[in-house]
């Protein structure tokens, strides 16, 4: 028979449960990924300091400095790096909020990271990490005629966990846009 104690616990876990699904489903507005990357970078690069597209995926003092959405709203089955059709709207928002930065600022670049959660092996996810950055670029120039000259990937694994854990964790499967063209050369 539970305690009371428990049923208390109980009845606040499925308080909680609607706002944990919310959460993970809520996709920003195009509005929002648009004022995100178009913040100023948080640090300025002095043009001799820029660097190719390669030294800045490596480089984690810049990728910090650049202006930055993480999109964890397009749900990426576990291991798979298919967007769905059923994720097509979301990626149409990400997509418009580019087409208007990109006729403000036709010189923009964006990069798109791919995560993943720590389940697997490092190798297996570092493979996942980059398919899911190139597929929503994919998706992006074929569906919604993103330039694709806009638009840099690069995988990074569990390297970057936003919720540091050994299990399975649907908020370490992302992709994160920068804004890049101010640190490149």
């Amino acid at each position: 028979m539970p305690t009371r104690r428990q049923i208390a616990a109980f009845a606040l876990a499925l308080l909680a449960f609607p706002t944990m699904v919310s959460a993970q489903s809520a996709m920003p507005s195009a509005t929002q990924i648009e004022r995100k990357l178009e913040a100023p970078a948080a640090r300025s690069v002095r043009p001799n300091q820029r660097v190719t597209v390669r030294e800045f995926k490596r480089r984690p003092d810049l990728r910090r400095a650049a202006p930055s959405i993480d999109i964890q709203s397009i749900n990426f089955a576990f291991g798979s790096s298919e967007i769905p059709d059923s994720q097509y709207r979301k990626v149409e928002t990400i997509a418009t909020a580019l087409e208007r930065l990109l006729r403000r600022r036709p010189g923009t670049k964006v990069l798109i990271e791919g995560h993943t959660d720590a389940v697997g092996s490092a190798a297996s996810n570092q493979i996942l990490s980059e398919d899911r950055a190139d597929s929503l670029r994919r998706v992006l120039v074929r569906e919604f005629g993103i330039p694709r000259r806009a638009l840099e990937t690069v995988g990074y694994g569990e390297e970057f966990l936003l919720v540091p854990t050994q299990n399975e964790n649907w908020q370490n499967r992302r992709v994160t846009l920068l804004r890049i063209d101010d640190f490149l050369q």
